[in-house]
C-alpha cells in the first residue's frame, strides 16, 4: 500500500527530552474511517505520540502524512485546519455557555476575531449543531449550560465542539475517564458513530472498553511499538503479556 491509502502514516518518528528517546523510530499507519486504540503501559509514549500528530511538540526526525501530506513543519492552527481536531483529557468547554453555543462557536467561519465579529449563526451552522448534538447525545439538552452537565455529557460536548470541524482524524486521550458505567456505555456508541465518515485515534487504560470500539490496537512501550493487531491476538501475545504482568 502506498502512504496515499491512509488517512495517516507516520514514519521514522523519533522525539527525544534530553537524550531520552520518548518516541523511538516509531511507524503507524492509520486507514481512512478506522478506529484505532492504542494502549500500553504509563510513559510508554502514547500522549506524546498525539502531542507530534497535532504539532504541540515538535519532532526530532521522521515523518508523519496526513492524507498524502507531510505536516511535520506545520503549526498547531494550520494542522486544525487541514483537519486534525485533538481532545486532551480534561474537557475545555465553556461552562457559562449553553450548549448550543459551544456547539456555535466551534463552527469553523467563527475562527478568527474578524470571523467571530462578523459571525451570524446562519441556517447551516444551525443545521450543523443540531446533527451533531444528535450524534453526542445531547439533543435535548442544547439551552442547557455546559457547567450543569453531567461529567460524561461535558466530555461529550467537548467531543462535539471538534465535530464541528469535522476532522477528518480525530484524536482522544483517555475519553471514558471519571465516567459511569452508562456513560462508557454511550461513549462506546458515540465513537463507533462518528468513526464512519473519519479516522479516530483513542488512547486508553479500560480494557472492556478497547474490546467494544476497537477496529485495531496498537500497544505501546518506551516509545516503540511492542504489537499491533486486533484485541484478542494482542492480549494473547506473550510480549504484550509480559509488558503488562511485570509493571
Amino acid at each position: 500500500m502506498s502512504s496515499t491509502d491512509f488517512a495517516l502514516a507516520v514514519e521514522d518518528l523519533t522525539v527525544s527530552f534530553d537524550g531520552f528517546k520518548a518516541i523511538d523510530d516509531l511507524n503507524l499507519y492509520i486507514d481512512k474511517n478506522e478506529l484505532r486504540v492504542v494502549i500500553g503501559p504509563n510513559g510508554a509514549g502514547k500522549t506524546t505520540l498525539l502531542d507530534l500528530i497535532c504539532g504541540k511538540t515538535r519532532a526530532s526526525a521522521g515523518s508523519i502524512k496526513f492524507k498524502d501530506e507531510e505536516i511535520i513543519g506545520l503549526a498547531e492552527h494550520q494542522r486544525v485546519r487541514k483537519g486534525i481536531g485533538r481532545k486532551f483529557q480534561t474537557p475545555s468547554i465553556y461552562e457559562n455557555l449553553s450548549v448550543f453555543q459551544n456547539l456555535e462557536v466551534s463552527y469553523p467561519s467563527g475562527r478568527s476575531v474578524f470571523g467571530a465579529l462578523a459571525f451570524r449563526c446562519t441556517a447551516a451552522v444551525r443545521a450543523k449543531v443540531d446533527e451533531v448534538a444528535a450524534d453526542i447525545g445531547l439533543a435535548d439538552k442544547l439551552d442547557t449550560e455546559a457547567g450543569l452537565l453531567s461529567h460524561g455529557q461535558k466530555q461529550w460536548l467537548e467531543i462535539g465542539m471538534l465535530l464541528m470541524q469535522d476532522p477528518e482524524l480525530l484524536m482522544l486521550d483517555e475519553p471514558i475517564a471519571g465516567m459511569s458505567a452508562r456513560e462508557r456505555d454511550l461513549t462506546a456508541e458515540l465513537l463507533n458513530r462518528i468513526c464512519q465518515n473519519r479516522a479516530v485515534i483513542v488512547i486508553e487504560h479500560d480494557m472492556d472498553f478497547v474490546k467494544k470500539i476497537a477496529h485495531k490496537v496498537t500497544v505501546m512501550h518506551q516509545g516503540k511499538i511492542l504489537a499491533e493487531g486486533p484485541m484478542d491476538k494482542v492480549q494473547a501475545d506473550p510480549k504484550v503479556i509480559d509488558v503488562y504482568l511485570g509493571h
